[in-house]
C-alpha cells in the first residue's frame, strides 16, 4: 500500500507540466520551470527511497529510474539549449504513460539480484543503461517532432501541437545530439556488460536478448550517425531510424525485465 501511495503521488507530480503544454501556448516563463521541477522531483524521491535500502530490481523501479533519468537530462537540456523546452507536449503524455505502467505493476515480484562482480561494476552498469535509454527517450521525442514537422509542411496544415513544437531543422539538431551522447554512453554500457560477464562467467558476451538487442541499437545508432556525416540524411528516414533504435532499447531494457520479472514469474 505504502508503494502504490508513493507512485500515485509521484505520478501526481507529473500533471501540471503534462497540463501546461496542452492546456495554453506552451511559454518557456516561471509557470514552466516550476512544473518542469515538480515533475523531476516526484518521480526523483520515489526512486530514491526505492534505492534508500537496496537496489530494487522489478519493472517498476526500472522504470520510475528511467523516467526519473529522462526528466533530469530534460531540465538540464533545457538550461543549455533554447528550443528543448518545445518538446514537452510530446515527452510528458509518454512519460505519463510510463508512469501509469510503472504504477499498475508496482506490486509486481522481483527478482534478486545476482552476480558475483563487485558492486562498482553493477552500480556503473546500471546507471549507463539508464543514462543511455533516457537519452534515446529525449531523441525518440525530438525525431517524432521532427517527423509530425515534416508532414505538416508537406501537407501544409500546421495544427496547434505542431505550432508548439520546435522547427524541423531545430528538431534534427536536438536528435543527433542527443545521438551522439547516448551512443557514447551505450558504448560504455557494453564495454561495463563485457566486463560483468568476464568478471561473473569469464566470457566476453553473454548470448540473450538483452546483449543483442542493446548491440544492434548500438550500431543501428551508429551507422545513422556516419550516415549523417557523410551523406547529412535526415528528415523522415532519420527520424524512422531512431524511432527503431529506440524501439530496441526499450525490448532490451523495460522489454527484458517485463518478460522476466511479469510474464515468465506468472506463468510459473
Amino acid at each position: 500500500m505504502v508503494t502504490m501511495i508513493d507512485s500515485l503521488a509521484a505520478l501526481a507530480s507529473l500533471l501540471p507540466a503534462l497540463l501546461l503544454g496542452w492546456v495554453r501556448t506552451p511559454k518557456r516563463d516561471g509557470a514552466f520551470w516550476a512544473s518542469l521541477a515538480l515533475a523531476v522531483c516526484g518521480p526523483t524521491l520515489l526512486s530514491g527511497i526505492h534505492a534508500a535500502t537496496v537496489w530494487h530490481t522489478g519493472l517498476a523501479a526500472a522504470l520510475w529510474a528511467s523516467l526519473s533519468a529522462t526528466l533530469i537530462l530534460f531540465l538540464g537540456l533545457n538550461l543549455v539549449s533554447r528550443q528543448a523546452w518545445r518538446l514537452m507536449p510530446l515527452l510528458m503524455p509518454y512519460l505519463l504513460l510510463m508512469a501509469l505502467f510503472a504504477t499498475f505493476w508496482s506490486q509486481a515480484p522481483e527478482r534478486p539480484m545476482v552476480g558475483t562482480a563487485p558492486s562498482g561494476w553493477i552500480i556503473l552498469h546500471i546507471l549507463v543503461s539508464v543514462a543511455t535509454y533516457a537519452l534515446a527517450t529525449l531523441a525518440s521525442v525530438a525525431a517524432l517532432a521532427a517527423f509530425l514537422q515534416e508532414r505538416s509542411l508537406k501537407t501544409k496544415r500546421p495544427t496547434r501541437l505542431t505550432r508548439s513544437l520546435p522547427a524541423m531543422s531545430e528538431s534534427e539538431a536536438l536528435i543527433f545530439q542527443l545521438l551522439m551522447g547516448a551512443e557514447m554512453v551505450l558504448g560504455v554500457g557494453v564495454l561495463s556488460g563485457i566486463a560483468l560477464n568476464v568478471l561473473e562467467k569469464g566470457l566476453w558476451l553473454s548470448v540473450d536478448h538483452k546483449s543483442l538487442l542493446s548491440l544492434l541499437a548500438f550500431a543501428v545508432i551508429g551507422a545513422l550517425l556516419i550516415a549523417h556525416h557523410s551523406i547529412g540524411m535526415r528528415g523522415r528516414l532519420a527520424a524512422r531510424l531512431v524511432l527503431l533504435a529506440y524501439l530496441l532499447l526499450t525490448l532490451a531494457y523495460p522489454g527484458v525485465k517485463f518478460v522476466t520479472d511479469v510474464l515468465i514469474t506468472k506463468a510459473a
